[in-house]
């Protein structure tokens, strides 16, 4: 056997890619499918379009010449998490579009049911929000009594998007999810790793409907040989930021992974023990690999990515994203700048919802350099924010940051990260690493790998980011601290 198949699953579009044993990648296939809109504030996603690209991107994967489906070890999935799926077992046919992560629809739920928060917590480590899965289920069975009599009779199936696309692969054999895809659905006691009957009870929710929870390396099924022609093992399964810490090879309580993207993903393993944030970051399981769940602590910063394609969709300031880190370099530093990036509020750990962005400090000697200098900056202080705030909750010291996603191509971006940890920034060669995560869990469940040492030998650097001492840098975050206070405190 020559390689391993990773599916990832993602909120825009479907991928498959094949790795070698080096964890090198030898092939990609992308599609995208449509995101559909019908009211403001919901997302939704048509699930047997999201199957029928991420089968299209498979298939022509196995298409290219020198690769044939007998090499193909197992198959490693992940996925966007949360997005809801309920379909009928007997047909294989949903019976309502794909609620999307990102979908509000059922805030007014989650706030009548405020009372019951620190239920959910305790048991599930999340605050009770509509992004998770549990109120977007209750929400479709609300919409037909005759839906939720047949989810009790067991006529129905729920699953995210791991799920789905496992059943279809197997052509209905197998219904199951993992336990870092099942944590994040509001209905999962993370402690017992059992679906939990008060909280579904709570909800309102069968449990006839729910997946088998597996561990996130495991043979769980196989392909059926008439969909690709020949069967293969499905043996890894994670959402994608779990994935991600895990292709990071974040294995060691204390280690930090930080995804730059649209938003950032950040997430510190926390080992064998399920730690309580004080800052309302999330408790989450990290991964189980044979009898062992590993846990984690996840932040997110809401504005990242957006913030550059703010300065050049709504400023013109740049032509593209990338040219954010030239202009930047026109300056040493920030001139005094501070850029506050609320444009959709503030997350952890200040949590100000209705927080507004703003440009402070400028003056006639303001240039575009220190504009764009200082938006690199609320980038990687918002990062610091939670990654302080995280290491407090752990009671763990972080050595150093392992970074993923578009923008950590920046150079001058992880430079300036390295510097307001004072922390090393390791970026790797090998850049997909949530797919990489997939393909890892999958091959250590059919032996392609051996273990987390074979693993170690063939994870690359590409780039250790190492702080440099400066001046700037103690006045750039005793200026953030004190603009960023005046802010939350309006």
């Amino acid at each position: 056997m020559k390689y391993i198949l990773a599916i990832d699953a993602g909120t825009s579009s479907s991928r498959a890619i094949l790795f070698d044993r080096q964890g090198k990648q030898i092939a990609l296939s992308q599609h995208e499918f449509p995101q559909y809109f019908p009211q403001e504030s919901w997302v939704e996603h048509d699930a047997h379009e999201i199957w029928e690209t991420q089968l299209k991107a498979i298939q022509e994967i196995l298409q290219t010449p020198e690769i044939d489906v007998t090499q193909i070890a197992a198959i490693g999935i992940t996925n966007q998490r949360e997005t809801t799926v309920i379909w009928d077992r007997k047909t294989g046919k949903a019976i309502h579009k794909a609620i999307v992560w990102q979908d509000r629809r059922t805030a007014s739920t989650c706030a009548a049911l405020m009372d019951k928060a620190s239920v959910f917590q305790e048991k599930t480590g999340l605050v009770l929000d509509a992004y998770f899965s549990g109120t977007k289920i209750k929400w479709i069975l609300d919409q037909d009594p005759d839906l939720r009599a047949r989810a009790e009779k067991g006529e129905l199936a729920f699953g995210t998007i791991d799920s789905w696309l496992i059943w279809n692969l197997t052509q209905g054999k197998v219904h199951t999810t993992d336990t870092t895809n099942a944590s994040r659905t509001l209905l999962f006691n993370i402690h017992t790793l059992e679906w939990d009957k008060e909280l579904l009870d709570i909800l309102n929710i069968p449990q006839a409907l729910l997946p088998e929870v597996v561990s996130s390396s495991e043979v769980v099924g196989e392909t059926s040989s008439d969909i690709l022609g020949h069967t293969i093992p499905i043996s890894g399964i994670a959402g994608d930021q779990q994935a991600a810490l895990f292709g990071q090879l974040c294995t060691t309580p204390g280690d930090v992974k930080n995804t730059y993207g649209t938003g950032c993903f950040c997430i510190m393993n926390t080992g064998e023990k399920a730690v309580v944030s004080k800052n309302k970051m999330l408790t989450t399981i990290g991964y189980t690999l044979g009898d062992k769940t590993m846990y984690a602590l996840e932040g997110s910063v809401f504005v990242a990515g957006a913030l550059i394609q703010w300065l050049r969709d709504q400023l013109h300031m740049i032509a593209a994203a990338a040219d954010i880190e030239t202009l930047a370099e026109t300056e040493k530093d920030n001139g005094g700048v501070t850029f506050i990036p609320a444009l959709a509020g503030l997350g952890a750990p200040y949590w100000a919802p209705d927080a507004t962005g703003a440009l402070m400090g400028i003056t006639r000697g303001t240039t575009q350099g220190h504009i764009a200098r200082a938006a690199l900056e609320a980038i990687a202080l918002r990062t610091r924010d939670i990654i302080i705030e995280m290491q407090k909750d752990a009671g763990v010291n972080f050595s150093s940051l392992k970074v993923d996603g578009g923008a950590s191509n920046n150079n001058l971006l992880m430079q300036i990260q390295a510097d307001l940890l004072n922390k090393e920034v390791i970026r790797p060669k090998t850049t997909e690493t949530t797919a990489l995560g997939a393909a890892f869990f999958a091959g250590l469940a059919v032996g392609f790998w051996n273990d987390l040492d074979e693993l170690q030998s063939i994870w690359e650097e590409d780039k250790v980011f190492s702080p440099k001492t400066q001046e700037s840098t103690e006045r750039t975050l005793m200026l953030w601290e004190k603009r960023i206070n005046s802010i939350i405190s309006k």
